[in-house]
């Protein structure tokens, strides 16, 4: 299916004898006609073909109206506080993590109507740095570090796999005299 033509409307026989859709097909589907009824409603002469990081950028910022995050601003008493005392006026926003799977949806969605991977708009450097920037900020202003989770190397995880071993061991010569009965 080409981009540019992509008609959010579908039939109601094709929607009533299309199979399920899993969870995560259904968020995809519902976030890319958000995004194409967002491009048809603020930017009308253009096709998706056309659309940039620059729209994708003004699409978050739209987005961020109908957060449920509260993001605390530099100058808010409240700054850095993971569970703040008393409420206050900073705004509502999108959480940093929903940002991050909503692009990572529309990125496949892009590519599956018939988008180029080189030129997908939502895989832009820009749009990365957008994220990195919106979760250094949050993490600061709620006092929540998002640090990277590190891959435990193979000859740790064989450590650890021994170790558990062992301890099954244990745990199962405890057990052998337990089931005995003394009369």
């Amino acid at each position: 299916m080409d981009v540019a033509n992509v008609n959010p409307s579908n039939n109601v026989v094709d929607i009533l004898s299309a199979p399920r859709l899993s969870r995560y097909e259904s968020q995809k589907r519902r976030d890319w006609n958000t995004f194409c009824q967002y491009i048809r409603n603020y930017h009308p002469l253009m096709s998706l073909l056309q659309c940039s990081s620059i729209h994708v950028l003004e699409f978050l910022r739209y987005l961020d109206q109908f957060g449920k995050t509260k993001v605390h601003n530099l100058n808010c008493p409240f700054f850095g506080m993971l569970n703040p005392p008393a409420p206050c006026a900073c705004p509502l926003r999108q959480a940093w993590g929903s940002l991050d799977a909503l692009i990572g949806r529309l990125r496949a969605a892009y590519e599956e109507h018939g988008g180029n991977l080189e030129m997908n708009p939502f895989g832009a450097r820009s749009i990365k740095l957008f994220l990195r920037d919106v979760r250094n900020f949050q993490s600061k202003s709620r006092g929540i570090s998002y640090d990277k989770k590190r891959k435990k190397s193979k000859r740790n995880q064989k450590n650890i796999m021994a170790m558990k071993e062992v301890d099954h061991q244990i745990h199962d010569d405890k057990n052998v005299g337990a089931n005995i009965v003394i009369e």
